[in-house]
Order: C-alpha cells, then sequence, then structure tokens
C-alpha cells in the first residue's frame, strides 16, 4: 500500500522522546526520517533505558520511538561535517530539532539559515517552555512539566499531594502536537510554495491536553479542582459515579451515566439518600463509599454481567498481562514484530492509525549509530567543500 507521505524527505536533529516521536509517526505514514547523530554515540536518548532494558546496546525506550528510520552521524563542530548536512538539509521538505533556544544558531542550522538554502523547508521546533522567557533555558523534562503545569495534582485523591502520571504523557502529547503541526504546514507549502515553520512546547502541549479542567478553573472564581477523598474516583469536576471502584475479585471502572437506573441495578441506596442530582457532585465521596461496599459483594464479571445489558457505561479495569490476553486487543491487531539486526525480533506497538482500511505496520529497526551515512552520502551526492 502506498503510504501518504511517501516521497517526502525529513531531517531529524532531535534526542529522547517529544520531537523523535512525532518522526516516528511520520515515517510510520511513509515519509523517509534521517537522524543526524553524533558519530560512535548517537542520539542521548540511546543510553535512556526504562528498567535498565537495552537491545543490542541501545536502550528498549530508543527502539520503540526510532524504528523505520535512517541514521546518519555527523559532527556538527566539524567544518566538513557540517558543510555535507546543509547539503542534506537543501533536499529536505521537513527538518526537526529539539535543542535549546539559541543552540541552532550557533551551528548555522537555524530558522533564517535554512530557509537560505532551502526556501521551501518546512521547520520544526520543539522546546520545553518557548524561546522567550523566564523559563526558556530550564530543562525540558516530562516530569518536571508535569509538576510546572498543575498536571501533577489531578490524579489521586486530595490527601495524596501531587501524583504524576506513569508515562511520558508531555512528551508524548507534545509529539502529537508536533505531528499536527508539521502536517498542516504540508499543507500550507503546498498552496504558498513558500517554507513554514513549525513550534511547539512541552508546558503549551501539556496546558492544551488540561484545557478541560484548566477552562472549568478560569471561568470558577479562581476556586481550585478539588479531588476527591475517595480512592479511585478520576475526574476533579465529575460528581459521582465516575471513578475504579474495587469489586469482590479485582476493580470495576464506572462513567458517567444514567445514576436512578444504575442505583436501581446494583440496590446500594445512592436515590434515596441523595434524590436530588445537584448533591451528586458535593456527595460525591458518600456515594463513592455507598458503591464500593455494593461492588465488593460479588465478582467483576457478574457485576458486567448486570449492567452491560442495561446499557450502563462500565469495564472490568485490567493489567497489561490481562488487558494483552482480550478478544478486544486481538481484534485491532496493535501489536507488530520489528526485526533487529542480530535477527532476533522485537515486540512493540504499530501506528494507530488506519489509511483505506490498512493498519500501518512496519518491520524496520531503529538503526545503529551512523549505519546509513555512506549509503546517504553517495545518494545525495553530498561533499564537503
Amino acid at each position: 500500500m502506498a503510504r501518504p507521505l511517501e516521497g517526502l524527505l525529513v531531517i531529524e536533529f532531535a534526542q529522547f522522546l517529544a520531537a523523535p516521536s512525532a518522526g516516528l509517526r511520520l515515517a510510520d505514514l511513509g515519509a523517509r526520517v534521517i537522524k543526524i547523530e553524533r558519530p560512535g554515540k548517537g542520539e542521548a536518548g540511546r543510553q535512556i533505558a526504562i528498567k535498565n532494558l537495552f537491545i543490542n546496546g541501545d536502550s528498549l525506550v530508543f527502539h520503540t520511538i526510532n524504528r523505520n528510520k535512517e541514521s546518519y552521524a555527523a559532527d556538527l563542530k566539524d567544518p566538513e561535517d557540517l558543510a555535507r548536512v546543509r547539503q542534506l538539509v537543501a533536499q529536505a521538505d521537513i527538518m526537526t530539532h529539539n535543542f535549546r533556544p539559541g543552540i541552532m544558531e550557533k551551528i548555522g542550522l537555524d530558522y533564517e539559515a535554512v530557509k537560505a538554502i532551502n526556501p521551501r523547508i518546512v521547520y520544526g521546533i520543539v522546546t520545553g517552555y518557548g524561546n522567550k522567557g523566564p523559563w526558556a533555558a530550564k530543562p525540558g523534562q516530562d516530569l518536571l512539566i508535569q509538576s510546572l503545569s498543575g498536571l501533577a495534582y489531578l490524579s489521586g485523591t486530595k490527601n495524596d499531594g501531587p501524583v504524576p502520571f506513569g508515562i511520558a504523557v508531555a512528551d508524548i502529547i507534545c509529539g502529537s502536537h508536533f505531528t499536527q503541526g508539521l502536517l498542516a504546514a504540508l499543507l500550507k507549502r503546498a498552496k504558498t510554495k513558500q517554507s513554514v515553520l513549525v513550534e511547539v512546547s512541552l508546558l503549551e502541549s501539556v496546558l492544551d491536553m488540561q484545557f478541560e479542567v484548566i477552562t472549568t478553573y478560569l471561568n470558577d472564581g479562581g476556586q481550585l479542582p478539588q479531588r476527591s477523598a475517595a480512592r479511585g474516583t478520576a475526574h476533579a469536576y465529575l460528581s459521582a459515579p465516575y471513578g475504579v471502584y474495587p469489586t469482590q475479585d479485582g476493580y470495576l471502572a464506572l462513567a458517567m451515566g444514567n445514576m436512578p437506573k444504575l442505583d436501581a441495578s446494583l440496590g446500594c441506596g445512592i436515590m434515596a439518600a441523595y434524590p436530588n442530582p445537584s448533591s451528586w457532585f458535593e456527595h460525591r465521596d458518600e456515594i463513592a463509599a455507598l458503591l464500593t461496599t455494593t461492588l465488593q459483594a460479588k465478582p467483576t464479571k457478574e457485576w458486567l454481567a448486570i449492567l452491560e445489558p442495561q446499557d450502563i457505561w462500565c469495564a472490568e479495569v485490567l493489567n497489561y498481562q490481562q488487558a494483552t490476553q482480550t478478544a478486544g486487543y486481538e481484534a485491532i491487531g496493535m501489536q507488530q514484530q520489528v526485526q533487529l539486526p542480530d535477527g532476533s525480533n522485537l515486540a512493540t506497538t504499530r501506528c494507530p492509525i488506519r489509511i483505506d482500511g490498512q493498519k500501518l505496520y512496519s518491520d524496520k529497526a531503529a538503526p545503529r549509530p551512523g549505519v546509513d551515512t555512506e549509503r546517504i552520502n553517495e545518494e545525495f551526492n553530498l561533499a564537503a567543500h
């Protein structure tokens, strides 16, 4: 199947997660993505490991973000290497980087310099906090962004203190926004035939991700979101029953829905105690306690058999071992095998986008540092000046 971005050349000066994850998505969609890396060690993300897991000398995290790309080794402080890189950029459709503000200006690969050698380039930048302002030089790291944006105060109970997400949510959402911006810029370039500058920051992405709750805060007289005291409640601004509740053998998630129907199905006395819907937010802790007492009396599957036929929104709460063994997981075909250079395979997730009904699989592993340098030099006729 011809993929939508086939024929596009992306040059990626990026490390860690946010910007490279946009490159991953563009590659999944058919673009050719060439990573510019330091000779020898490659980008720093190759050594950032989760649970100290390394595959073929690189972190497992690097493999998940950089599959289906090529690697070009260049020392950007070396005039000959820089000359070759500039020639490559001159032929590209998109160039991305996530260096701190001022770095690309020193190298001579900032937007104005690149636009001079490639007037049709889509130039993308990821920063932590934007290019200007008192935080511009701060390290743009996921946990720090979660902390500075207010996000860490949305999870857990009101007695827990800040609770950060268990994934690199700032990087992931910023990479998604970056991809959106780059694709929109390609459309603008097609109309104007001119270069386009795309900028995103981790902070702005995480603030936007919270638009629902921040907008509520801004229009609620400055009242901070109040997390429930009941464990398992899932949203600071939603009333009961929204949350996760223990059952006899596991946990059941209850989303928003018809409270009278839910109470009639469970028989836990909510409507008798709190008949007025306007009280369900104020008394969400008490309602959660009633739900917990009732739901703990039966196994999860028994409750599902009662609630699902009545179109009450609920679900069993699964861990990864359970979730990856379900028929639902199997049906969407979200898993794929990537072929590593040593002949072994690596299991990972596929691109979540489908094009014309086709799932986008890719079995090409992340490249070793600089493995494609000579071939790219020959293909693009790159020479030092």
